[in-house]
């Protein structure tokens, strides 16, 4: 019989202090994660051990018996009838601001305390080695003796979407309290870095999603600008590879290799900063991208992407307002059916519109010259035009679409699916249904234009969003039934 080796960890405890909660969720998972790396870093030089070493993720934990008088205007901070919830943590330092606040809400709504405890949830050692740098768990056969027979290795059954997609059954268990396993998060904390080059620790609220490196340039150029501003309220300016500037005339090194994902950060001291997300073209990345995000659990996400115009009233240039999306992207389709509507959410609406109105100095009937407000559609063939025509411009006419990209469906279907607050303004490239296709010549001098107005634009609905209040922005439009009480 194997001997399991854990850490010992103290009894669970109830807390009525949310900070006191967090700072015991930090202790349990600093613990858990070095017994994990010390045992790690012994087995790897001293070779295969007799033992089995196991540490479990943190767990919150809340018992109601009444629904409470909850504010109904609330889409989050409540669990949605009595029993019952819990959920695993990892990452309490990362999260701390977030937990600390949706713990708060939890034990103000319900009067209730938590309880912190260790869960039944085996740390996986590749998870717990990614908070030591000097750790890396080898490859299959390379650690000289088999890995899952030691330490625990990642688990589907704990690392999936179910709770999130609305499939999670839990008639026979806790109610989930959030809409990610701490594995789950894990997994998606891995991904990140990878596909971005960035640490998730420097991930923003707000994020903007471009298809086109060109818009870099700008944001960079912008980053340069607020840190030259004391007033700004922006402390510094994160590249690919973890570069890092605080003040505007810094050199910034940028490698060799771009990641899949580059991506760009602009800080504030709380988290309310920029960050920005060239996800390149196609549905796939887009979901890849917002998959992951999810788990950051920002305030909100928008595109601002090229889109081709299919009205011939339309000019290169003029700006799409998405209030509608025709998904043909195919990519979502097993997580959320395409008969789900994807609504628009008025407060993100709203914000976009006055950002155009303000960087353009135009308003009311004049907006509408060089701004349409309707359907984008998304697809998954970029060379959608060389196809029979019968069939797809039938469809956008029926549709009454006005634009079409191949990542905008995507990544509002994804918001929908996550509870992210979500909103895309396109910009026309192209009218290849009016002989306008995207050549050289007129891509250089589109680029050269639109990209610094349209980023401003993006970059100014995010400011009016981070002056608005979390639970006016984070709309009930979002939330399902029986829905979890983090946001």
């Amino acid at each position: 019989m194997t001997i399991i080796k854990t850490p010992n960890v103290p009894n669970p405890e109830k807390f009525t202090d949310p900070k006191a909660a967090v700072a015991r969720l930090e202790e349990l998972y600093e613990q858990a994660t070095k017994f994990l790396c010390d045992s790690f870093a012994n087995a790897l030089e001293a070779g295969a051990p007799p033992e089995r070493y196991r540490a479990y993720y943190p767990e919150i934990r809340i018992k109601t018996s009444s629904y409470g008088q909850v504010d109904s205007r609330l889409s989050f901070g409540h669990v949605s009838e009595p029993g019952t919830h819990a959920t695993t943590v990892t990452r309490p330092d990362l999260f701390r601001s977030y937990l600390t606040q949706q713990i708060a809400l939890l034990i103000k709504n319900h009067g209730q305390p938590v309880t912190i405890s260790a869960s039944e949830t085996p740390i996986p050692v590749h998870f717990a080695v990614t908070s030591n740098p000097n750790l890396v768990v080898p490859h299959q056969g390379a650690a000289g003796f088999t890995l899952r027979d030691v330490f625990d290795v990642p688990d589907l059954t704990t690392t999936n979407d179910d709770i999130v997609n609305g499939v999670y059954d839990h008639e026979d268990e806790d109610g989930p309290l959030s809409l990610f396993t701490a594995q789950r998060v894990d997994y998606s904390l891995a991904r990140l870095a990878h596909y971005t080059a960035t640490d998730p620790s420097h991930f923003q609220n707000h994020v903007l999603f471009t298809n086109y490196q060109f818009y870099v340039s700008e944001f960079e150029n912008y980053a340069r600008e607020q840190l030259a501003n004391p007033e700004s309220g922006y402390t510094s300016f994160v590249s690919t590879g973890n570069v890092q500037i605080t003040a505007p005339d810094e050199v910034l090194e940028q490698p060799l290799k771009l990641p899949q994902m580059p991506t760009y950060h602009l800080k504030r001291a709380d988290g309310s900063g920029i960050t920005l997300v060239n996800i390149g073209v196609g549905p796939s990345n887009a979901k890849t991208a917002t998959d992951h995000i999810a788990v950051l659990r920002p305030h909100a996400w928008l595109m601002v992407g090229h889109c081709a115009g299919l009205r011939n009233t339309q000019a290169l240039g003029d700006f799409v307002l998405a209030h509608a999306y025709l998904r043909e992207d195919k990519v979502l389709d097993d997580d959320l059916p395409v008969w789900v509507p994807i609504p628009p959410l008025a407060e993100v609406q709203v914000a976009l519109e006055r950002a155009v109105a303000e960087v353009t100095e135009l308003d009311g009937y004049e907006l509408k010259r060089i701004m349409r407000t309707g359907t984008v559609a998304s697809v998954d063939n970029r060379n959608w035009e060389l196809r029979d025509q019968s069939g797809p411009v039938q469809r956008l006419s029926q549709s009454r679409a006005i634009a079409l990209d191949m990542e905008s469906a995507t990544i509002a279907a994804n918001g929908y699916r996550f509870r992210v607050p979500y909103g895309t303004l396109l910009c026309v490239s192209d009218k290849p249904l009016h002989g306008e296709l995207k050549l050289p010549g007129m891509a250089s001098d589109f680029y050269t234009t639109q990209v610094s107005r349209h980023l401003a634009i993006g970059i100014r609905a995010m400011e009016h969003l981070r002056g608005m209040p979390l639970e006016r922005l984070h709309s009930r439009k979002l939330r399902s039934f029986d829905e979890t009480a983090f946001l």
